[in-house]
């Protein structure tokens, strides 16, 4: 692959932002467990399934859609509305689709070098978000 020019993110589609908003995302939870537990790699790995799962990041979603401005929220609904070929086996359509938004907006907002805004929400995330609540 060349690398001629860099692309606009405005210009990507709205899985390709969800594309690294899942690593945005999947990075910061495991920063967050190395920081502040000592555990094996095997118990760091389930503990970060309860914050990147199809059906965490909805619930993550929806707690955090109230704080998005209106750019964010655009965003957000863009990627929500993006058809995918496949659904994910332990969440429903709605949830999907919604995760998928919610990585969107994560990788819209790196892409874009928000990264000040990316901690933000994610911080308020980990205060807020009960990952053993179902």
């Amino acid at each position: 692959m060349n690398e001629l020019e860099k692309i606009d993110p405005r210009e990507l589609s709205p899985l390709a932002l969800a594309f690294v908003g899942d690593s945005v995302l999947e990075l910061l939870v495991r920063q967050r467990l190395v920081e502040h537990h000592r555990l094996s790699a095997g118990k760091l790995n389930a503990e970060k399934v309860k914050y990147v799962s199809a059906r965490a990041q909805f619930r993550e979603e929806q707690l955090l859609e109230p704080l998005f401005t209106e750019d964010e929220l655009a965003v957000f609904k863009r990627g929500r509305n993006a058809s995918k070929a496949s659904v994910a086996k332990h969440a429903s359509p709605e949830e999907y689709r919604a995760s998928t938004g919610f990585e969107c907006l994560l990788g819209w907002l790196y892409l874009n070098g928000q990264l000040s805004r990316v901690h933000e929400l994610f911080d308020t995330l980990w205060q807020q978000f009960d990952p053993n609540e179902r």
